[in-house]
């Protein structure tokens, strides 16, 4: 009878030959299991992809190596998607047995993929479609151990050997080229070496990555730099979206990925040098960054997705911590923080990026402020935004203004508007204007009129409203476009005064800064702000200041105004040159106008700025005397008309 020990030994016996068997099997039959793995790729890409999946020879190269020639892809009557002479490779045995695949080593000889766009068609499109079988559910997905998995998935795909020599990425977008060429590439002991050639229709240069990768750790320090000389420039992006983009160097470091629980923390930083920004939103020159960097931590868990508000941005010498969310636990929610520490007003202002804040240059401050925003929208109960802006400063004082030297509005000073970048006959807004109005020879109910429509709250207020601002996102994210703004008088001072009309990012930050440093330094009283709004606003064509637009349309003075003709020229601000489309064939204001003058009527009576007295009158007619009248549209003559007349029928007033 066995013992116990020999029956352990009789089963390591069996096993061993077991596995012996199963190995050499695998041997002998291998490269049929290969062919048969491989004509079951093609015959997918053709049923599913009605795609062509071709490789010449296919072998295995020792214990797990993998040899193939003549690798392509090509979608039916479109370009080829990849082709690539030769492939060699290994896996790790070890993983392959418990379902993973990870590579060890990656040779690729000569070869491209290509994505190509002609009218409409693209050579990806097949591949692009939703998979049926992937439904949606209304089950939760853990976005920590999603994201780790997708990740471990990713980072095993990287080989610890890798070599490349000529493997091209190419683009074309309807003609518009990029190759970027893989001349040689280079990953051994961790270190990275490449050399890149960077062709398009506009730009040729040779490009290096250099630095350390460590895929199974999950660490890598990767610097981005040019061989030849001068700048890196962003190919594609100039001729697709016309947005030109150059830096010297980008650095993106992997310090750590790392699953605690039920958290998924990704740590590391990325830091650019001279960054070159141009596109029409943004400037109309180049916006220059000096020197930026990201310390981040992104932070995932079972119910959102994060960068947690231990990291850190630092443009120039502005440091700020950042904390974005999105939070489904209980409703799907997007949260924003911005925490800037104390730190010096003028390193404020001398790392403002250069093209960006144009009117700045040469202003200087003294004294230290910090600075929290905190921003939260509730995907399913928008009405309870949370908007908190808050700025603590300590002997904060202008000592010197830029190129807008907001002291002017005290004094005599010549505004010329500025429309489409062509400069416009100047105004002089003092007392040697015969069309200048002081504030008291303006008809009060113009003024109400005005500050109803434009500014309510102006006169209380310190350059911004909070409740309209939180109003405008609400509308803003809802129609998924800047449906609503939330200017203010102070606002649209600034913008006339000092800057341009053009529709761009650094207009609109320059004038929240601006507007900011007039309202909350004392720079100008309330009533001289007013006065100058009425002097320079554009009230028509070529029709600047309420002298101007009260001749313009009724032949009278602004003072001699009548009740009824202030609420004409309130309504007609925020487009003063479609004016002439508002009457009818009888030369009577249109429907919509009637609605929109009894509506404000409405309100002012409401809050105290009219009595029932004021109102006697307004039920006869307007009428225009002055020049205007000549402009006047009686007829629709054309569908250009009629596009016209009903957007200014759909113009909705927000009080």
């Amino acid at each position: 009878m066995k013992t116990t020990k020999q029956k352990i030994g009789l089963f390591f016996k069996i096993l061993l030959v077991v596995i012996c068997l199963i190995v050499g099997g695998f041997f002998v039959f291998r490269d049929a299991v290969l062919q048969q793995t491989l004509d079951k790729i093609s015959n997918e890409m053709t049923v599913e992809y009605n795609s062509s999946f071709t490789v010449k020879k296919a072998s295995f190269d020792g214990l797990s190596g993998l040899s193939m020639t003549g690798i392509t892809l090509v979608p039916k009557d479109a370009d080829t998607l990849f082709k690539i002479e030769k492939i060699k490779t290994t896996v790790n045995l070890l993983k392959l047995i418990s379902g993973e695949v990870q590579l060890g080593t990656l040779d690729i000889q000569n070869g491209y993929i290509q994505l190509v766009k002609k009218g409409k068609k693209r050579n990806f499109d097949a591949f692009l479609k939703k998979d049926p079988s992937a439904e949606q559910t209304n089950e939760k997905r853990d976005y920590a151990e999603f994201a780790y998995a997708l990740i471990t998935k990713i980072l095993n795909l990287v080989p610890t050997d890798m070599v490349l020599d000529n493997l091209a990425f190419k683009i074309d977008d309807n003609g518009n080229k990029t190759n970027i060429n893989f001349q040689k590439l280079r990953l051994a002991n961790k270190q990275l070496e490449t050399s890149i050639k960077v062709q398009t229709n506009t730009i040729s240069q040779q490009w290096k990555l250099k630095g350390f990768a460590d895929p199974r750790n999950k660490k890598a320090d990767i610097q981005f730099v040019n061989i030849d000389t001068g700048a890196i420039k962003l190919p594609y992006f100039d001729e697709r979206f016309n947005l030109k983009t150059s830096f010297n160097t980008i650095r993106l470091n992997l310090e750590n990925i790392d699953k605690d629980g039920d958290e998924l923390h990704i740590d590391g930083f990325m830091a650019i040098a001279n960054l070159k920004i141009n596109h029409p939103k943004i400037a109309n020159k180049d916006v220059v960054l000096q020197n930026a960097k990201f310390d981040y931590r992104f932070l995932l868990g079972s119910d959102f997705i994060s960068i947690d508000s231990t990291s850190t941005v630092q443009l120039n010498k502005i440091k700020f911590h950042p904390y974005l969310a999105y939070d489904t636990a209980l409703d799907t929610l997007y949260k924003l923080k911005v925490n800037i520490p104390k730190m010096k007003a003028q390193d404020f202002i001398t790392s403002l990026p250069e093209g960006l804040f144009t009117h700045f240059k040469g202003m200087e401050a003294s004294g230290t402020f910090s600075y929290k925003l905190d921003f939260a929208f509730n995907q399913n109960k928008p009405n309870r935004l949370v908007f908190d802006s808050t700025l603590k400063k300590e002997n904060l004082k202008i000592t010197k203004y830029g190129d807008a030297n907001l002291t002017k509005l005290n004094g005599e000073f010549v505004y010329r508007a500025l429309i489409n970048n062509v400069l416009q006959r100047p105004v002089l807004v003092g007392t040697a204007n015969p069309n200048y109005t002081p504030l008291n020879q303006i008809s009060p109910y113009l003024q109400k009129s005005v500050l109803t429509t434009e500014d309510p709250s102006f006169f209380s207020h310190r350059g911004f409203i909070s409740e309209a601002f939180k109003q405008s996102i609400v509308k803003n994210i809802r129609t998924k476009k800047f449906a609503r703004g939330a200017s203010t008088i102070s606002m649209q001072l600034v913008k006339n005064a000092f800057l341009s009309r053009e529709k761009t990012l650094s207009r609109k930050l320059e004038e929240i800064l601006l507007v900011y440093i007039l309202e909350n330094n004392r720079i100008v009283s309330k009533e001289r702000m007013l006065e100058v709004y009425f002097n320079i606003i554009e009230w028509g064509p070529n029709v600047y200041g309420i002298g101007e637009a009260s001749q313009f349309y009724f032949q009278k003075t602004p003072v001699e105004l009548s009740l009824n003709e202030c609420l004409y020229l309130a309504r007609i601000i925020p487009s003063p040159k479609k004016f002439m489309y508002q009457f009818n064939d009888q030369g009577l204001l249109k429907d919509f106008a009637t609605k929109q003058e009894v509506f404000l009527t409405k309100i002012m009576l409401r809050r105290g700025l009219l009595t029932p007295e004021d109102t006697l009158y307004t039920s006869i007619p307007i009428f225009i005397s002055g020049p205007a009248r000549s402009f006047i549209k009686f007829k629709v003559l054309d569908s250009t008309l009629i596009k016209v007349d009903s957007l200014a029928e759909g113009t909705e007033f927000d009080f």
